[in-house]
């Protein structure tokens, strides 16, 4: 019988939540480069494709000629998918994006691991597998899953890092203290900015509904058991 979460329901314009962690729970990130290349490959893939005259080239000898050859590039998925929240940990990552074309999360993540770890395993001189296994994913079927996930995953560095907002997360995007514009917070945000769900009218803001978590006892049972498998 396949894992939990190892089936993914290939949903157009869905909301899923994406998880990972090392092999062995190994750490994926060593250092702040790790982290930041990490981030810089979700950017790549999220952003805007760069024009011809704007990628790289290099040279390449053939039988005595010198030829002008364009780097390759990574797969992109602007338009196709949209990051709504993250937060990556010594050994493990989360992910809460919208598939807006079918199945491009699948390519996404392959694209994603893949990059990742040829770098990781160059960087720190060592072979083999680096995830446990292929990523899982959760079909988020409404609204209220989606608002209290993203605040599970704002939360989840709390181990790691004493203030979240200077964690390796989007927190800071919702607070509106920074401006990635390869995410997008809005799907979430929305619905504090006109709060129309009864689950928010104690909440004035955002971070009120984050950091007042443990006067809420709806989280729990809205969420479930979120264990890495």
């Amino acid at each position: 019988m396949p894992a939990k979460n190892s089936i993914k329901i290939p949903i157009e314009d869905g909301f899923y939540h994406i998880y990972n962690r090392g092999a062995n729970k190994q750490n994926i990130f060593e250092n702040d480069q790790d982290y930041s290349v990490f981030l810089n490959y979700l950017k790549d893939a999220l952003s805007p494709a760069p024009k011809p005259q704007e990628v790289e080239k290099f040279e390449v000898e053939i039988n005595g000629f010198t030829f002008i050859k364009p780097r390759r590039q990574p797969k992109n998925f602007y338009n196709d998918i949209d990051l709504i929240a993250y937060a990556l940990m010594p050994n493990h990552f989360h992910l809460l994006i919208k598939q807006n074309k079918r199945e491009s999360m699948e390519s996404l993540m392959r694209s994603l691991a893949t990059r990742y770890s040829m770098y990781f395993n160059k960087a720190h001189d060592r072979i083999g597998t680096l995830f446990q296994g292929i990523y899982k994913a959760v079909f988020v079927e409404n609204e209220n899953y989606l608002l209290y996930l993203s605040r599970y995953i704002h939360l989840n560095p709390k181990g790691n890092f004493t203030d979240l907002i200077s964690a390796y997360s989007s927190y800071a995007n919702y607070l509106k203290l920074k401006n990635t514009t390869w995410l997008n917070p809005r799907p979430v945000l929305d619905y504090f900015d006109q709060p129309v769900n009864p689950n928010l009218k104690k909440y004035n803001n955002y971070k009120r509904f984050v950091e007042d978590f443990d006067t809420d006892n709806q989280s729990e049972n809205m969420l479930g058991d979120l264990a890495l498998e």
